[in-house]
């Protein structure tokens, strides 16, 4: 059940909360703890989704998964989030609380797609010239390796795509040849 406005209030209510309380990078933390826990477990998102489990069961999976690893205030978020029925827009509420505490703490997250793993000088490289061309102080570069792309790099950055990938460059050349480009430019 996606409602990303419904996720985008709870989001604000936990970074207001965290903010008020002098926590908001310990919950943070936790935050980002339970992304990689949705990332990770297609069987947890499930169970949040399920309209056949009771929210008081939901929640006692969420507590031994989370139990210790997470403060209070994240851990009383999350028992507020079951006992309202709202535990299906957790994986919304997480993704909505990073964009929110970013924009806050002036971060701004950019993907960079290449065949290979790449090393840390192309990656500082990249964060330069992302930081030269838009006039941002802190620039997150997460990687992803995509071997389907067979060479190149894609970049994307706040709804911003650059795809100079090789794989982009054979389809290009291979619309100009369904097209018959060359062949009105011979005649």
């Amino acid at each position: 059940m996606n409602n990303p406005r419904l996720a985008q209030r709870y989001a604000k209510s936990l970074v207001d909360i965290g903010t008020e309380l002098n926590q908001l990078d310990t919950v943070r933390d936790d935050i980002v703890f339970l992304k990689s826990v949705i990332e990770n477990s297609r069987d947890f998102v499930l169970m949040l989704n399920s309209p056949i489990i009771n929210p008081d069961k939901k929640y006692k999976v969420i507590h031994a998964i989370t139990n210790g690893k997470i403060s209070k205030i994240t851990e009383t978020f999350l028992k507020l989030l079951c006992n309202k029925n709202r535990e299906a827009n957790l994986p919304g509420v997480v993704s909505s609380f990073i964009e929110q505490f970013n924009k806050i703490r002036g971060l701004h997250n950019a993907t960079l797609t290449t065949a290979t793993p790449v090393s840390n000088e192309i990656k500082e490289s990249f964060i330069s010239k992302i930081k030269a061309s838009t006039n941002y102080d802190n620039v997150l570069l997460e990687t992803v390796v995509d071997d389907k792309i067979i060479g190149g790099f894609i970049l994307e950055m706040e709804g911003k795509l650059i795809d100079n990938s090789i794989l982009r460059n054979l389809q290009d050349v291979k619309k100009q040849f369904a097209n018959n480009d060359y062949m009105h430019k011979l005649r």
